[in-house]
């Protein structure tokens, strides 16, 4: 007899909070707005980046590998993260694993790929408003000035004392996303709140 149980719908880490983020975004007037991004596609690659598959691969996503340090490229719906000399991270809209997966896989051919799938790894922060480089500069080392870190950086770095790949968003007021792993999600969620509070009276 076959399993007719539903599965239950996946849960995002920060579901528990979602209230407390959508209380700093009507209180704190655009200074500082935070929202989770959850289950988005994210796809580990490595592979040699002088290489016939490095080639092939960036024109299958419609985006090309970007080879300059902290760097982050974005076409249409996939972003594409710099995370060092042969590794790089496709991010893109959620249940879109396979579809990247596949996409990467038959560009590469017979080339020597690494492609994985770590979308339950972590959750995305957005953090947003006029203050939010204030708000990150609190518990990151990293200069977030815009002429070190402006749009179109990434970096792999630590935000209160959690590790975290830092991006600036390449649109216009897009803020940044803060990707972490879901079993520290919830401790940097709260470290957020806090240090938001000045700006939220």
């Amino acid at each position: 007899m076959a399993d007719t149980a539903l599965t239950a719908p996946p849960r995002s880490p920060l579901s528990p909070v979602a209230d407390r983020l959508a209380t700093v975004t009507r209180t704190s007037e655009g200074a500082i707005r935070l929202a989770e991004l959850p289950f988005l596609t994210q796809i580990s690659v490595r592979l040699d980046a002088k290489g016939a598959a490095a080639d092939a691969v960036g024109p299958a996503l419609g985006v090309q590998l970007p080879v300059e340090p902290n760097t982050a490229v974005r076409a249409g719906e996939l972003t594409v993260l710099w995370l060092g000399p042969d590794e790089w991270l496709v991010v893109g809209p959620p249940g879109g694993q396979r579809d990247v997966e596949s996409r990467i896989r038959e560009a590469a051919g017979g080339e020597h790929v690494s492609v994985i799938d770590v979308s339950a790894q972590r959750t995305t922060l957005l953090v947003t408003g006029s203050r939010a480089r204030d708000l990150l500069a609190h518990g990151c080392a990293l200069d977030l000035h815009p002429r070190s870190f402006g749009a179109g950086r990434c970096a792999q770095t630590t935000l209160g004392r959690t590790e975290v790949v830092l991006v600036a968003r390449d649109e216009p007021r897009a803020g940044f996303w803060v990707l972490v792993r879901s079993s520290f999600a919830g401790y940097l969620t709260d470290w957020l709140l806090d240090a938001a509070v000045e700006w939220r009276a």
